[in-house]
């Protein structure tokens, strides 16, 4: 993809009102959306996420119960919701260590400095802070997953207008160490969405960029 392609594609995307609901996403293109989840930065490379994706329309019906009414969570093609670690424990820690040895097909020992300091930056918090620390990674996966989104021509609305409380309550979340963060609808836009067409208001990029 060249430079102009991807400023394209940036222009291109835009929160999106209103779904086409009889266009769904291609199996193949939402397969390589779901790795661009998968393949998302970390703090410390952590991963302390689950990526819920909604199928089922019962489901997305009772998440709209919560949503204001929103139609994009019943309309669009598809729907993630980014779930959250509610803590970062040494056996969350030391889980990772052991993907991180198994991949690198290194021993875990080798990794011991490593845990080490990520388990005392994790310690140094409460757990309220460690939660909100868990909470912003989700942010960082949800932004590659709608630029992923828009290089492949797939539309996204990323969704905070919810009661996460009831979410967790419709995906059965309590006492699974995970708590719902934001969602994000995917499909393609209506040709009834008026904002498709509305220029993005942006501040100039001289008062938005700093050189030093």
């Amino acid at each position: 993809m060249s430079p102009s392609d991807l400023l394209a594609a940036l222009h291109f995307r835009y929160a999106t009102k209103q779904f086409d609901p009889e266009r769904k996403v291609a199996e193949e293109t939402w397969e390589v959306l779901e790795q661009a989840l998968v393949l998302a930065p970390s703090s410390f490379g952590l991963q302390p996420w689950k990526f819920i994706v909604i199928n089922s329309p019962d489901l997305r019906a009772r998440l709209r119960q919560h949503s204001w009414s929103q139609s994009q969570i019943t309309d669009a093609a598809r729907l993630v919701v980014f779930t959250t670690r509610t803590d970062m424990t040494e056996p969350d820690v030391d889980r990772f260590m052991n993907r991180l040895a198994a991949v690198q097909g290194r021993d875990p020992e080798t990794l011991e400095g490593y845990r080490n300091i990520v388990v005392s930056f994790a310690a140094a918090m409460n757990r309220e802070a460690r939660h909100a620390w868990n909470a912003r990674q989700t942010y960082i996966a949800l932004g590659q997953f709608m630029t992923a989104a828009a290089m492949v021509g797939v539309d996204t609305c990323p969704i905070e207008g919810f009661d996460p409380a009831g979410y967790d309550e419709v995906l059965e979340l309590d006492g699974s160490g995970y708590t719902t963060s934001v969602a994000c609808a995917a499909g393609y836009r209506s040709a009834g969405d008026k904002y498709a067409a509305t220029p993005k208001a942006r501040f100039p990029l001289e008062e938005l960029i700093e050189h030093r």
